[in-house]
């Protein structure tokens, strides 16, 4: 008798490595991007009062975004555990494919949300009220495909709070500035999170859940580029208001040039299903882009 060793079988995933997957760490682009709409309302309310923006602030900004998406991650999966099974993108979360239970879910998911709220009380009162009022937008948001049209809607809203959160821990309030940034999160992620939800069209119909790409049917590349208009608008609109410099319009013509290639990709008859993602991983690095533009704004450099 003979062993084949050729072809060894992989050892089985540790519960830490099953923890990782269900908190998405082993996939940044989606921590990283709660995170820069953070990181510029940070930068541009310091801009705003002619100050630096405190370095634990920042610590904290980065490590509050860390902490909410995966708690975020980890209540979607709970709603989704018996969804997810049936759609091809997420068959294999550990909730789903059933290699960690609900307990340790629910443990993880205290675990961040203790995390998030030890560091929310480092913030200011208007900050840390606001970071209340966000939890039940968070909660709810998965549920939401189940009955509401459009879910990426209520995403969007608590994307939004990325902004009104640091913005008001550095100003103490939320002045209209403020309000314009929102506006521009707010569009972008009904944006790119429906380029993500044109992936999954075809098993949420199957499931029978709702999304954005569903709603809009034929006209969902128009819907996108009208999103990714608005949010240019918006931070072209937002930047004239707070006199950021030359280098950060050159970081929002970059982002509409991504853009424009983007919609026309979309508009193709055939789409490679990959797109979807390689798509929202651009995302990511324009947030990069914008985020240059306005350190170059705070930094003096016109």
């Amino acid at each position: 008798m003979t062993t084949d060793i050729s072809n060894p079988e992989p050892p089985p995933a540790s519960t830490f490595t099953k923890i990782v997957r269900l908190l998405r760490w082993h996939k940044p682009a989606g921590r990283l991007i709660l995170m820069l709409p953070a990181l510029w309302a940070t930068v541009a309310a310091a801009k705003t009062t002619s100050q630096s923006p405190p370095i634990d602030l920042i610590i904290v900004v980065i490590l509050g975004s860390l902490a909410t998406s995966a708690a975020g991650c980890v209540i979607n999966d709970l709603w989704d555990r018996n969804i997810d099974p049936q759609v091809d993108r997420t068959k294999s979360r550990p909730l789903a494919d059933r290699s960690l239970s609900i307990q340790v879910g629910i443990a993880v998911l205290l675990v961040s949300g203790l995390c998030a709220f030890l560091l929310s009380t480092y913030l200011s009162p208007l900050s840390f009220g606001l970071c209340f009022v966000a939890v039940p937008v968070i909660a709810i948001y998965p549920a939401c495909k189940r009955f509401f049209p459009v879910p990426q809607l209520v995403l969007s809203i608590a994307w939004g709070f990325a902004v009104l959160i640091p913005w008001s821990a550095v100003t103490g309030g939320l002045d209209r500035y403020a309000w314009e940034l929102w506006g521009a999160v707010i569009a972008w992620t009904m944006g790119f999170d429906t380029i993500y939800a044109m992936s999954d069209r075809e098993d949420d119909l199957k499931v029978g859940v709702n999304s954005s790409a569903l709603f809009f049917g034929r006209y969902v590349t128009f819907a996108i580029a009208i999103f990714l208009i608005l949010t240019l608008g918006c931070l072209v609109w937002f930047g004239w208001e707070i006199q950021l410099s030359y280098f950060y319009y050159l970081s929002c013509l970059t982002a509409g040039i991504i853009w424009v290639w983007q919609c026309k990709q979309l508009s193709q008859t055939e789409i490679p299903n990959n797109f979807y993602q390689k798509a929202f991983g651009q995302h990511v690095w324009v947030g990069f882009i914008i985020l240059l533009g306005m350190l170059s704004s705070l930094l003096g450099i016109d």
